[in-house]
């Protein structure tokens, strides 16, 4: 195949800092498009990548970046859902709408063998169309959005109004659609409901926006620093809470304990703290997700009183319904974008942007491109 060169964020060795390099990138295959990337968040499942815990980054050199959006710049042969010039959000999965999970509604399961490929950093036919000289380049989950360019599966562009501010919208693809489609999607929040967000980052201030477009009435943020909890009354916490004796604060707002409880904090300790934060019947949903080899501590008799404990993957999204969704609130004025963006910064200082979200300073560091 033919191709071009850019420029990308490689991971290259665990525990180091990023190098921005010369990456080859070939021309998009069959069912592939080659999107010139406009923006991308820094996650903290970036840097989970970084420090060697996460369990799909498992050969480097590898580029990271997956929150992200751009423009079509070319299609593979097979391409009818975009074309160039098109603008796009490129979601975390692209599913193939063919597999049992996806005929039974729960697209967010798929399990389609070009899908699970994509996780591991693959294409479709087992290969990647990035190289560093003679070295192999994965991209993160398939998609590598700290580069240039970066070419994913059709499936994973949505498409959105050429005006659209790309470098917001980026945002949608993970942190927004995680965070807001656990209340809607997973945990189904009702009107007039009590909420419980543990950790209030970048994912954990959408889960407070989730609520409140739930009809949340009670919505009670935890986290241990300061200014994390401003943010959240900003997106509409009602009440705000330091991160500590979780069960007795939160009774002493909600009788009982809330409704609905989320821990984006991927601490399992913290988990089993808003569990017990819950009423009778109430539902707890992990958001963050605790590094591998951990294990979750539930006293059992908090079990009998019918209280659930539930995951979520991505916000159990499907991409083609939920990003468009998103795209309207956010047109609308329901849903707060740019005060998620704390700094926008570009390709090269990529490694002051993640210890800045490393530190908690930042709910959203944005690395743009011209």
């Amino acid at each position: 195949m033919t191709g071009t060169t850019m420029r990308a964020a490689l991971l290259r060795e665990y525990g180091a800092p990023l190098r921005v390099a010369e990456v080859a990138v070939q021309d998009p295959g069959p069912g592939e498009v080659l999107v010139r990337v406009a923006a991308s968040g820094v996650c903290g499942s970036d840097l989970k990548a970084i420090d060697g815990k996460s369990p799909v980054v498992t050969h480097l050199p590898c580029v990271l970046g997956h929150e992200s959006a751009g423009v079509v710049e070319r299609t593979g042969p097979g391409v009818v859902s975009v074309r160039p010039g098109d603008h796009v959000i490129i979601a975390m999965n692209g599913p193939c709408g063919r597999c049992r999970n996806c005929a039974r509604g729960r697209s967010h399961l798929c399990g389609d063998r070009a899908r699970m490929a994509a996780i591991m950093g693959l294409m479709a036919d087992g290969t990647t169309r990035l190289s560093a000289g003679d070295e192999v380049v994965r991209p993160y989950i398939g998609i590598g959005a700290f580069a240039e360019k970066a070419v994913v599966a059709e499936a994973m562009c949505v498409r959105v109004a050429p005006n659209a501010p790309l470098d917001l919208l980026a945002l949608t693809a993970c942190g927004v659609v995680t965070g807001v489609g656990a209340v809607l999607n997973t945990a189904r929040v009702e009107p007039g409901s009590s909420v419980l967000v543990v950790g209030c980052g970048g994912v954990g201030l959408n889960v407070v926006q989730g609520a409140v477009l739930a009809g949340a009435t009670t919505i009670i943020a935890a986290d241990l620093v300061e200014s994390k909890l401003k943010l959240a009354e900003e997106f509409g916490a009602t009440h705000t809470l330091p991160a500590d004796d979780l069960p007795k604060q939160v009774g002493g707002i909600v009788r009982g304990g809330v409704d609905y409880a989320f821990d984006v904090t991927g601490v399992p300790e913290v988990l089993t703290k808003a569990f017990a934060a819950t009423q009778p019947g109430g539902t707890t949903v992990m958001v963050g997700s605790p590094a591998a080899g951990r294990n979750l501590e539930i006293p059992p008799g908090l079990l009998f009183g019918s209280r659930r404990l539930m995951g979520t993957q991505g916000g159990d999204a499907h991409p083609a319904r939920d990003l468009p969704t998103l795209v309207e609130l956010y047109r609308t004025g329901r849903l707060n974008l740019e005060g998620l963006v704390s700094e926008r910064v570009p390709l090269d200082e990529v490694n002051d942007a993640v210890r800045h979200v490393r530190s908690g300073a930042v709910a959203r560091s944005v690395i743009v491109f011209d």
